[in-house]
C-alpha cells in the first residue's frame, strides 16, 4: 500500500508540533540550567509524548489506513528527526547494517580476546578458548574438573551466560577455572551481566570482565557495580575487569592493552591459587602477591 504524501505530512506536523512543545515545557519546569543528562530525559519523555500522540491521531484522522502504517511513518518521521534520514529503504539498509555489525563486531572482539589472551599465556599452562571449544572439550571428556564443575560449566553454555573460558594444564590434565565475558560495551547489559558473574565467584570460578568501551565506568554507580562498597552494590561483580583504556583503573578495574600484560599476570596468579587453594577463592579474592601461594 502506497501511503499517501498527505498523510505522511500530517503524522510528520503532528510529531514535531508536540515534540517541540513537550520539550519546551519540560524544559521550563527545570529550575535552573539543564544539565547534560537532564537535557537527554526531557529528549527522550518528549519524543514518546510525540510517538503516541501522532500515532493516535493519524489513527482518528486517516480511519481507513492499517494502523501499521501510520507506526511504520511516525516511525520515519522520528529517525529522520534523528539522523536527517527520510528515506523509508534507505533507514531499513542502515538498520541492516548496524544489526550486521553489533553481531559480526562482538564475535570478532571473543576472538581477539582469545588471540591476544592466549599468546600473552603462551608457556604458562595456560589457554583461553571459546565457549564453543569448552563445549567440544566437555562432550569429549577432556576436562579433569570435579563432576560438580562439569555440571555447572555445562549450564553456563546452554545460556550462553560467558564468551570465553580459561583453562590451566597441570600434570598432564586441564581444567577450567575462569570465566570470562567479553563485551564491546557493557553499559546496557552491566546489570544482566554482573548477576552471572558473582555466581560463578560463589561456584569458586576466578570471573572477569575483558570491555573494549569503558566510557560507562566514568560514572560511579558502574564502578561501585564493579567494585562494590556502596549500600546499593555492597559486593564486587566481578575478581576484575579489563578496559582498553587508563582512564578508568582503580579497585578492581585495571587498564589493558595489546600485549594483556595486566590480564596475563593476574590469569598466572589466579589459576596456581585455583589449583591450591581453591576452597578460598571466594568473590572477595583478588590479583595481588599475596594471593601467590607459596
Amino acid at each position: 500500500m502506497t501511503v499517501p504524501q498527505a498523510f505522511k505530512e500530517y503524522c510528520a506536523e503532528v510529531y514535531a508540533a508536540i515534540y517541540a512543545s513537550e520539550k519546551e515545557r519540560l524544559a521550563a519546569s527545570c529550575s535552573g540550567a539543564v544539565s547534560h543528562g537532564k537535557a537527554g530525559k526531557i529528549e527522550t519523555a518528549a519524543q514518546k509524548e510525540a510517538i503516541k500522540a501522532a500515532i493516535i491521531q493519524g489513527i482518528r484522522a486517516f480511519d481507513g489506513v492499517e494502523a501499521a502504517y501510520i507506526w511504520r511513518t511516525v516511525y520515519e518521521t522520528h529517525v529522520h528527526r534523528k539522523s536527517g534520514i527520510d528515506d523509508a529503504d534507505t533507514i531499513a539498509k542502515v538498520i541492516s547494517a548496524d544489526q550486521s555489525w553489533k553481531k559480526s563486531s562482538g564475535h570478532a572482539f571473543e576472538e581477539m580476546v582469545k588471540l591476544l589472551g592466549t599468546a600473552a599465556l603462551q608457556d604458562s599452562g595456560i589457554e583461553i578458548i571459546l565457549q564453543r571449544d569448552l563445549h567440544k572439550r566437555i562432550q569429549a571428556g577432556e576436562l579433569d574438573n570435579e563432576p560438580r564443575d562439569i555440571s555447572w560449566l555445562k549450564e553456563q553454555i546452554r545460556a550462553s551466560i560467558f564468551d570465553l573460558f580459561a583453562i590451566v594444564h597441570k600434570d598432564g590434565q586441564q581444567y577450567c577455572f575462569g570465566c570470562i565475558q567479553s563485551k564491546t560495551s557493557v553499559r546496557d547489559r552491566v546489570t544482566r551481566d554482573r548477576e552471572p558473574s558473582m555466581q560463578a565467584m560463589k561456584s569458586f570460578f576466578w570471573s572477569v570482565a575483558i570491555v573494549l568501551d569503558g566510557e560507562f565506568l566514568k560514572l560511579p554507580k558502574f564502578r561501585s557495580m564493579v567494585n562494590g562498597g556502596t549500600p546499593e552494590y555492597q559486593h564486587n561483580g566481578w575478581h576484575g575487569m579489563y578496559v582498553f583504556s587508563e582512564r578508568y583503573t582503580g579497585g578492581r578495574i585495571y587498564p589493558i592493552e595489546l600485549d594483556f600484560t595486566n590480564f596475563k599476570e593476574h590469569a598466572i596468579v589466579a589459576a596456581q591459587y585455583w589449583l591450591t587453594q581453591r576452597q578460598w577463592f571466594n568473590a572477595d579474592w583478588m590479583a595481588t602477591p599475596c594471593n601467590t601461594p607459596n
